[in-house]
């Protein structure tokens, strides 16, 4: 279980309900560097040239789950060798089982916000990108629910 809702120094709930949130699957090694406000993307995935000013987390393990976002705050393009956001470690765990590309996107952003209410898998997870707004994970339930006022 997830307690990050229950600690006094969790940032608040308040993004704007209409604001964009790109939903983005996480295994735990990426989720970990999501808490220390980074996600790393390949420059040729859709989502690195997609407009949106938040991103959502849904995490593969242990909880099956969207249970976080955080709003966006930079882009660092940054190419493999080269200093950057991430280090060899992060390459060979973020990006080398998904993807050859020696360049990748980090997105940085602010301290990872908890939903009141994570979104439950009740079908196969996410897959890809998702875009919905804020009110859509405050309101969605289920991945179900969130897939069908989701675009992607």
């Amino acid at each position: 279980m997830d307690l990050d809702r229950f600690a006094a120094d969790a940032p608040a709930d308040d993004a704007p309900g209409d604001a964009r949130v790109c939903v983005v699957a996480t295994q735990s090694d990426t989720f970990e560097r999501c808490r220390e406000g980074y996600y790393p993307a390949p420059r040729s995935y859709d989502r690195t040239r997609a407009d949106f000013d938040y991103m959502a987390f849904y995490r593969t393990a242990p909880v099956s789950a969207v249970t976080h976002y955080a709003r966006v705050v930079d882009r660092v393009e940054q190419t493999r060798g080269e200093p950057g956001p991430m280090d060899e470690g992060d390459w060979a765990a973020l990006i080398d089982p998904f993807s050859e590309e020696r360049v990748v996107v980090v997105f940085e952003f602010d301290g990872l916000v908890p939903l009141d209410s994570p979104v439950e898998n009740d079908r196969n997870g996410v897959r890809g990108a998702w875009y919905c707004a804020v009110d859509d994970l405050r309101a969605a339930g289920t991945l179900s629910a969130l897939r069908d006022r989701a675009e992607g």
